[in-house]
């Protein structure tokens, strides 16, 4: 990319330059500050909008600023990616808005919103409910809600709703238990508990403490915009047939389930299944997943990758040396860095910020191979609103895998404090040669720790719940019944149709648990490590024993010790097997015990000698005579 002539006053004495760079096309301005002027100037003169990268706060104003030639490359570099196509749905809203809380808020808040939306105020007791012909009155108790915008569905107690009349008061119903309505909007005011567990995280849900005008005065205003069609991103895809969270009934893999605050994955069968409509977007459940069922899509991992990857060449390319990435989200992170470059020490000039809609999908293949890409060290800048848990769990299993090098968290609110905490910083790790990341989030992470501590013969001992590893056989219990290779939901765990063998590989194991709780002998333990030898590509026998011979046709069947041990228990002592000849049965394989029933003068199957044949002769020879 060739650079422009240096300007200074764009946005002000120099606007006519910047309408004629707009119009030539391509054109991208290193500042946001006045992003809004350049894209009304754009339109004004029918041209395409320029990019924007924020050069300023994230390089330019800085405590050694002179040196911030490489950085400032690599986020130009980075900005100039092209941008993956969103995918998204529709969602339609009229207006229908249920508001909740003491009546002389509600009936304040409904009066504002009649002329927009179709209201329904919830009041306690009818002494409180006016008539009014711009919104309904309704008298009742809201005990839950579930669903997202477009789509409530409300439970109401002690429901009471008006009847039709003429003179006097209004009047209503009997009170009625258990009654469900559906609504749009809900409004609540009511200053109790909220009715979802994440409110900021579901939309068409606006609370505020009926206590503080402002707040209400807010939601009001919000709820009023709230009809028309929106356009929802998709943010997750699942793929069921590799979903390890159930098989047979038996629950393995519950990360996505336990991670997500909105409730919007829910098991489906062997897999789990996630309500576009309620998901938020925090990426967590994509993260924790061991088997990559679950993928982010806005924007998709291998897009994350690709501004990991640019940002590191681009950097060392211009002659940076030892650059450390910091990740952060779009609204709090941002506006921290230029906090501090405003007014404090800015970010040192060996630091790379990366700009992310959800923090919690950096997740441990991410920080990895940010490391094998080219940066020494990876800071995770949280924000209020970041859900620390799933992150601090990811930040574990990758700092396990990288040893030496820094992976931090940073739970810091002053711009100040985030600086001392950066320029403070010493790092001694070295990267290594950069990896080409193919492949999805378990092979990166493969490949990224292959390159961080080479093919050692020694595995990497990980923390619990770590989703690589592999299985330990207690051969004493272990009687190959093959209950884990049926459920096993990556074949990680196999049989051998020639022989009884359990066999294993490692590579695939996602350390599920399935294979644990279907085991009827308890024999199987499991055991988080990353293996980087080539010993974890190729399958292992866990288990082998002798099989056992028919006694009859020779074939192998079986295994030997289970037949020796069935024998033992039931020849001469069963009932069915009192009979040395009805003991043979279990030494014979599938076809010859059936050809032997068959023969046998007991067999439960035979039915009585069949008659002979009778013929047209034998019919007239009988009326002859």
């Amino acid at each position: 990319m060739t650079c422009s002539k240096v300007y200074t006053s764009l946005c002000t004495t120099q606007l006519a330059n910047a309408a004629t760079l707009i119009e030539q096309g391509n054109a991208v301005i290193a500042c946001r500050q006045e992003q809004a002027l350049f894209e009304e100037l754009a339109d004004e003169i029918g041209a395409k909008p320029p990019e924007f990268v924020d050069i300023r706060n994230r390089a330019g104003w800085a405590e050694n600023g002179g040196k911030s030639g490489p950085k400032m490359a690599a986020l130009i570099a980075e900005s100039q990616l092209p941008q993956p196509e969103q995918k998204t749905f529709d969602i339609t809203s009229y207006g229908q808005c249920l508001i909740t809380g003491p009546s002389e808020i509600a009936l304040a808040a409904a009066s504002q919103l009649a002329e927009s939306l179709s209201v329904t105020v919830l009041l306690d007791t009818q002494s409180d409910a006016p008539l009014s012909p711009d919104f309904d009155i309704i008298i009742g108790r809201l005990k839950s809600a579930t669903g997202t915008l477009s789509n409530f569905k409300v439970r109401l107690d002690a429901l009471q709703i008006p009847t039709p009349g003429g003179r006097g008061e209004t009047r209503f119903s009997e009170p009625k238990d258990g009654a469900i309505s559906h609504c749009e909007i809900i409004l609540d005011l009511s200053g109790n508990t909220a009715l979802f567990s994440t409110p900021d995280k579901r939309d068409g849900y606006l609370r505020a403490d009926p206590r503080v005008p402002a707040q209400v005065s807010d939601a009001v205003f919000k709820a009023a915009q709230m009809t028309g069609t929106f356009e929802k991103p998709l943010y997750v895809a699942v793929a069921n047939h590799i979903c390890a969270h159930s098989r047979a009934q038996i629950t393995g893999c519950s990360n996505c389930i336990n991670a997500c605050l909105t409730g919007a994955i829910t098991p489906d069968g062997d897999h789990v299944t996630i309500d576009p409509m309620i998901c938020a977007g925090c990426g967590a459940c994509a993260a924790l997943c061991p088997s990559g069922a679950i993928t982010f899509e806005a924007p998709p991992t291998s897009f994350l990758i690709k501004r990991i990857e640019t940002l590191a060449q681009t950097y060392l390319a211009a002659g940076g040396k030892s650059p450390r990435l910091l990740v952060c989200d779009e609204t709090h992170g941002a506006e921290m860095i230029a906090l501090s470059a405003r007014y404090g020490r800015g970010l040192p000039s060996d630091v790379i910020p990366l700009e992310i809609s959800a923090l919690t999908t950096f997740g441990h293949a991410e920080m990895l191979a940010a490391l094998a890409l080219g940066f020494v060290a990876v800071d995770l800048l949280l924000s209020p609103k970041t859900e620390s848990d799933p992150l601090e769990h990811e930040r574990a299993l990758a700092q396990a895998i990288a040893k030496t090098a820094s992976i931090r968290m940073l739970d810091i609110t002053d711009p100040d404090a985030l600086s001392d905490a950066l320029y403070g910083q010493k790092t001694t790790h070295k990267a290594p040669d950069p990896i080409l990341p193919i492949g999805d989030r378990r092979q990166i992470t493969r490949l990224a720790a292959t390159a961080l501590n080479g093919k050692s013969e020694t595995p990497i001992l990980l923390p619990q719940g770590a989703p690589y590893g592999k299985v330990n056989v207690d051969q004493d219990a272990c009687t190959l019944c093959l209950s884990c290779v049926s459920l096993c939901p990556s074949g990680a765990i196999m049989d051998n149709p020639d022989a009884p063998q359990l066999k294993f590989q490692e590579d695939a194991c996602l350390q599920c648990g399935l294979c644990t709780r279907a085991c009827p002998e308890n024999a199987i333990t499991l055991q988080p490590q990353l293996n980087l030898s080539d010993s974890a590509l190729s399958q292992v026998v866990l288990n082998e024993e002798a099989p056992f011979a028919c006694i009859s046709c020779g074939s192998l069947f079986g295994v030997k010790s289970t037949i020796d041990k069935i024998i033992e228990k039931l020849e001469g002592k069963h009932p069915m097997f009192a009979e040395s000849d009805s003991g043979k049965l279990i030494q014979m394989c599938d076809k010859c015990r059936v050809e032997t029933h068959y023969h046998a003068t007991d067999n439960p199957f035979q039915s009585k000698t069949r008659p002979p044949t009778r013929t047209t002769a034998d019919y007239l020879k009988r009326r002859d005579h």
